[in-house]
């Protein structure tokens, strides 16, 4: 008897501009989830470590991270979109509307809004835009963001109900933050919204070495089902490195959080993430690096400003000394380069916070 062996994701054939795949996976986020998370991740934010600080500001209890959730929806969609793709290209439009909470139970859906060729014909990219929401309906996290995928279509894929259902709205009728959130008491540490000044560099001083246990297990938490971030024996064949690679919504993570203690401590929440991308990968072993600038400081209201950053991780090297060497050119889009590439930059993004004023 023939075995059968099955594949999950798509390829490029596959996809059918405007329709919605509703993601299998269906998790409630336990105490434990919210634990190693937060031991993972260093983050300063107070509402997403303190429930007392949490309620001070209009939330019910503290949140689940909005970065938590970001992993979740990006993880919940390999199965259904990315789990045969080359690589991840960017990340757009991301946006944390509404708080979730432990006991929460969420899943994700995503809507096809572009599959284009490459001239080549062996690839091309996927647009798709990824809701995450919980069982009240309450969206918790929406992105969109583009793929590289092989051509061809999926012969061996099993025939799932759930693949299809409604079209989701645009993302740009999100809030930036939750409508509950307000200014309350003011804890945390570190510069408050007019600390900081359009131009102004930081270059992070602590770095974090990527366990490789480590980053397997948070994968498989988030539950990302990509072989690429888990199997050796795959990768030796499919890994651009030949090794296991660290998938990359950890590695934006780990920048965000390394970014924290000198950004976050008075911020309230994230407010938005655009025109992201990971122009190099991660391994197990290599060590991360923050730097920011400022970009923009917009009054909110009498309680909020938004300071909007450009954020870069570098890998093996101090965040200060890849701006010795490359001053702004260190900030500038990765992808876009035709000279003068920064080899070690693993991630870029543009990153609105609330802060207080």
């Amino acid at each position: 008897m023939t075995p059968s062996e099955y594949r999950y994701g798509r390829l490029l054939s596959d996809f059918e501009v405007g329709a919605t795949y509703q993601h299998p996976w269906e998790v409630t986020i336990d105490g434990g989830t919210v634990a190693l998370f937060q031991a993972s991740f260093l983050d300063a934010t107070p509402i997403y470590a303190s429930a007392v600080a949490a309620k001070a500001c209009g939330l019910k209890d503290r949140p689940l991270h909005p970065l938590l959730c970001l992993n979740l929806g990006l993880s919940f969609s390999v199965h259904d979109v990315s789990e045969q793709a080359i690589a991840h290209l960017a990340y757009l439009d991301v946006r944390f509307p509404e708080a979730g909470y432990v006991g929460d139970t969420v899943r994700a859906r995503s809507t096809v809004l572009g599959a284009k060729p490459a001239s080549s014909g062996d690839k091309g990219v996927v647009h798709v835009r990824t809701i995450l929401e919980n069982e009240r309906g309450a969206v918790l996290c929406a992105f969109e963001r583009k793929a590289l995928i092989r051509a061809g279509a999926l012969g061996d894929r099993p025939t799932q109900a759930n693949l299809l259902g409604e079209e989701t709205p645009a993302v740009t009728t999100f809030p930036l933050v939750p409508k509950a959130l307000s200014a309350g008491t003011a804890f945390g540490f570190g510069p408050w919204a007019g600390d900081f000044s359009v131009g102004q560099v930081f270059t992070h001083a602590i770095g974090k070495t990527v366990g490789e246990s480590e980053h397997m297990q948070l994968t498989a938490l988030v539950r990302n089902s990509h072989p690429l971030h888990f199997d050796e024996v795959y990768c030796k064949d499919n890994s651009f490195t030949k090794q296991r690679v660290v998938y990359g919504g950890l590695v934006l993570t780990w920048v965000a959080t390394l970014a924290s203690r000198d950004l976050a401590g008075r911020a309230l929440w994230e407010a938005g993430l655009d025109a992201g991308a990971h122009p190099s990968g991660v391994v197990g072993g290599d060590t991360l690096y923050a730097a920011s600038k400022v970009l923009a400081v917009e009054n909110v209201d009498a309680d909020f400003a938004r300071v909007t950053f450009r954020l870069v991780g570098v890998k093996n090297r101090t965040s200060a000394s890849a701006f010795a060497e490359h001053g702004d050119a260190l900030f500038a889009d990765e992808l876009s380069k035709k000279e003068r590439k920064i080899k070690e930059k693993v991630v870029e993004i543009t990153r609105t916070l609330q802060v207080r004023r």
